[in-house]
């Protein structure tokens, strides 16, 4: 089934792909967002370090969320969803693609760049393995809660509506996530923290493309 899928995901990246300014603008954000904070804040190390991961984490969270109203919305104006909803395939496993081909295209840039914010910071290699690996857990699951939240207000004009349906259902992942790199900081177990996020993930692949495609139906009818 995943083989299956490669083909239909590079398509999607391919499309996503011609729209650049989508994941430059959340990476530009991201930047901005998490290099404010430190000059903001001062240069005491131990502040900076203490609140760092949580800075980290709520600058990927609006990253992620800022590039979201365009997930389906190309689609609708074209009438491509039409199409992709009288198709043959599974709408949960093209919905499933769409999402692994927006995560790749803008959460991957987020992941990558993210230890380099955490140096700004302070934060020692161990915490910033963690970092790292908290976000590759986490960002997923932002992206499956967020074409949920796109879904449900393809069409409406503003942006407003969509971070007030993503946002608070991404508090647990916001929470977990940061918690896994400050255990870390403080010489307690992440593990804990990284199943938690692991569950999340679980749970939003197996639901939310699902849900997702039974809100892209309402938006067309």
């Amino acid at each position: 089934m995943l083989a299956a899928s490669i083909p239909f995901i590079t398509r999607e990246v391919r499309s996503a792909w011609r729209r650049p300014m989508d994941a430059l603008g959340a990476l530009f954000f991201f930047v901005v967002v998490g290099s404010v904070f430190p000059l903001a804040l001062g240069p005491d190390p131990a502040l900076l370090a203490a609140v760092g991961p949580g800075v980290v984490w709520v600058a990927a969270l609006l990253a992620v969320t800022v590039s979201l109203h365009r997930l389906f919305l190309p689609d609708l104006e074209d009438g491509a969803l039409e199409q992709l909803l009288l198709s043959p395939r599974s709408l949960a496993g093209i919905v499933g693609a769409r999402v692994a081909a927006h995560w790749l295209l803008t959460c991957l840039p987020l992941v990558v760049v993210a230890p380099l914010l955490g140096l700004q910071f302070g934060l020692s290699a161990q915490s910033l393995a963690v970092l790292l690996a908290s976000l590759l857990l986490g960002t997923p699951t932002l992206v499956l809660l967020g074409a949920l939240g796109a879904a449900l207000t393809l069409g409406l004009r503003g942006n407003v509506l969509l971070a007030l349906i993503v946002l608070p259902l991404s508090v647990p992942v916001l929470i977990f996530g940061s918690g896994a790199v400050a255990a870390s900081r403080v010489g307690m177990p992440a593990g804990p923290h990284l199943s938690l996020l692991g569950a999340c993930l679980l749970a939003a692949a197996v639901l939310c493309p699902w849900a997702t495609g039974a809100a892209l139906r309402l938006a067309v009818e």
